[in-house]
This record gives C-alpha cells, structure tokens and sequence, in this order.
C-alpha cells in the first residue's frame, strides 16, 4: 500500500494511459472495418488490427506531439520566464553548480553522475531533455513510417502510384496529421503558464498556493 500511494501520481496516469488505448484500439477497429467494407475490401481482426499502420499511426501522431511538448518546454523553461506563472523560474539561465547541488555541493543522497565530473555529469545535467527528445524523433519517426505505409495502401486501392518515404515527408497528409497535433500541445503550454498566474488550483503543486500574489513566480503549492 505503501507503493501505491508513493508511485499514486504515475500509475493514475498510465490506467488512463491502457484504458484509452484499448478502447482506441477496439474503435479504430470498427473504423477501419467500416471503411473496408465501404470499398469492397478484407475486413480484418482486432488482433491484425493491433499492429496495423492505421493503429500504429493513429496512436504515435499523438505520442509525438505531447513528448515534443515536454521537450520545447523543458528547454523554453531554462531561458525563458513567465512573470507570475508556476512554469517557468525567477531567473532565466543554467544556474550554479552550487545553486544545481553538482559536484562538492551535492547532498549525501545525490545521484552519483551528479557527484560525479566530466561527461557523466554533463550527461546526467540533461538525462531529462535527452530521453524526452529521443522518445520523441522515436515516435515522430514511427508516425512517419506507419503513416506512409497507410498512404500508400490508400493509393493503392485507388490504383495510383505509390511513393517513397522521403516523398511522403513532404505531402501535406503528413504535415495536417502532424501540425494538427502540435498546435494543440502549444496551445495547451502557453494557456496553461497564463493560467497559473491568476487561476489557482488548492493543494495541487501545478498551481501556487491560493493566496500568494499574482506576481509570485515558479512558486507551487
């Protein structure tokens, strides 16, 4: 029970996380079924469809938008700020090793790459963005690949000609699936650090607490 409650935050979000997915997957399914028939094609199984392209696709345009987000806003949040709101710190900039807890100012519990000099630290120093983007080029590479390969079949069943992955980059297919995506992750950053500079949420470490001043910045409750 302990564990629960300790890991409560993570394992809340990743039950939502297989919940919508499977549930996803089985709507997708009578889409793409749907569809089919509508043509005069092959229905296929729940299991097929599973590692279909137009699940693959469906699923990773979304993936890769929201680690973009967390990407752009882990770096933005290091030289940017937002005056008032919980997202962004006082002072722009990499900050002090000493202010950073590096090297001799590190507290007894640190990591050890953070004790650590030279390249373990400078790789630690940025672990997060670099997982966060790799999962990211990850997944937009996968919505790329799933994504041609839906295309492609698309033309095919149309009798027009296929085309390359590199031709595929530059449709405009490609890029509504992909921006369509992204604008809403920018959208929902930047209303989220205006939001918390004048809206509060109590006891939730997304929002300052409620009566601190609007001015307060990177401040949580």
């Amino acid at each position: 029970m302990r564990w629960l409650r300790d890991n409560g935050f993570a394992l809340f979000f990743f039950a939502l996380l297989l919940l919508s997915v499977a549930f996803q997957s089985v709507t997708g399914w009578h889409v793409y079924n749907h569809n089919a028939e509508a043509h005069g094609s092959e229905t296929i199984t729940w299991a097929r469809y599973l590692v279909s392209s137009h699940f693959g696709q469906a699923v990773l345009e979304n993936w890769q938008s929201e680690y973009l987000q967390f990407s752009l806003l882990i770096l933005a949040a290091i030289w940017l700020i937002q005056k008032g709101s919980t997202e962004t710190k006082e002072e722009p900039g990499l900050e002090s090793d000493q202010k950073q807890r590096l090297g001799r100012w590190a507290s007894p519990g640190a990591p050890k790459w953070a004790r650590a000099g030279g390249w373990r630290r400078a790789i630690y120093s940025w672990s997060l963005l670099i997982v966060m983007g790799a999962i990211w080029i990850a997944s937009w590479l996968g919505q790329s690949f799933t994504g041609w390969t839906e295309f492609n079949a698309e033309q095919r069943d149309h009798d027009e000609p296929t085309i390359a992955w590199a031709e595929y980059l530059a449709t405009a297919e490609f890029w509504e699936d992909t921006l369509q995506n992204w604008q809403s992750e920018f959208l929902a950053v930047g209303s989220m650090a205006i939001f918390s500079v004048f809206l509060r949420a109590r006891g939730s470490a997304e929002s300052k607490p409620v009566g601190t001043p609007h001015e307060s910045t990177g401040e949580s409750g």
